[in-house]
């Protein structure tokens, strides 16, 4: 393998607990109150991606503009306030970079958000690459099209990438972007389906342990 992919949401830092209960408690009741939607099916989709989604499917109560407002009021609070980073994620960069594998940040979010959380927790300097969502004119998770970018970014054939995912569709997303899937299994999403994953870690020293294991190959 050349190259490991992390999403940020859900991996890198804990936000997803948060997300989905912002999604459950307040987005979608809100913008869709004549429908009870899991947010399993929005999660791992980036924030505007998730209204035009809403606005195709539903009859939505929420203008676009109150919509994204309130992603980014949340989004502040949350990666300045609420978020943790990944256990032992310094130390498995550090041994990424030794053996010569390339990383990558590839996530829904804009750069606006992951800026938050490099600030935050030192990240700057720590990724050979951040790739957003926002950087291309193409259909976001589960579609393939990100990681297809992110792999070539990287200079590598999708076929020499890890990813690393928390949702079910950005797990669909790798999986078919024909790269090597690790699935990270985190409650916030409870029972949802990661059976297209190569594998399923449940907590953050067996993601450690998946990810070398594979970038040994």
């Amino acid at each position: 393998m050349s190259a490991v992919l992390f999403d940020m949401d859900g991996v890198l830092v804990d936000s997803e607990d948060y997300w989905v209960a912002f999604l459950e408690e307040k987005i979608l009741p809100t913008t869709v109150p004549d429908e009870e939607i899991p947010a399993s099916e929005a999660s791992g989709m980036n924030f505007r991606e998730i209204y035009d989604y809403l606005e195709a499917e539903y009859d939505t109560a929420l203008s676009r503009e109150t919509f994204e407002s309130m992603f980014h009021e949340m989004a502040r609070e949350l990666y300045t306030e609420r978020v943790t980073l990944l256990e032992g994620l310094y130390d498995l960069l550090a041994e990424l970079e030794a053996r010569g594998i390339t990383t990558a940040v590839v996530t829904s979010a804009p750069h606006e958000w992951i800026e938050l959380v490099f600030d935050r927790f030192d990240l700057e300097g720590r990724f050979d690459h951040v790739i957003s969502a926002d950087d291309i004119d193409a259909d976001g998770k589960p579609a393939p099209d990100i990681f297809e970018h992110a792999a070539a970014e990287t200079g590598s054939e999708p076929t020499d990438c890890v990813v690393v995912e928390d949702s079910e569709n950005g797990v669909r997303a790798a999986s078919r972007a024909e790269t090597t899937v690790i699935a990270y299994r985190i409650d916030a999403h409870g029972e949802i389906d990661l059976s297209p994953a190569d594998d399923i870690v449940d907590s953050p020293a067996e993601l450690r342990d998946a990810v070398l294991e594979l970038a040994s190959h």
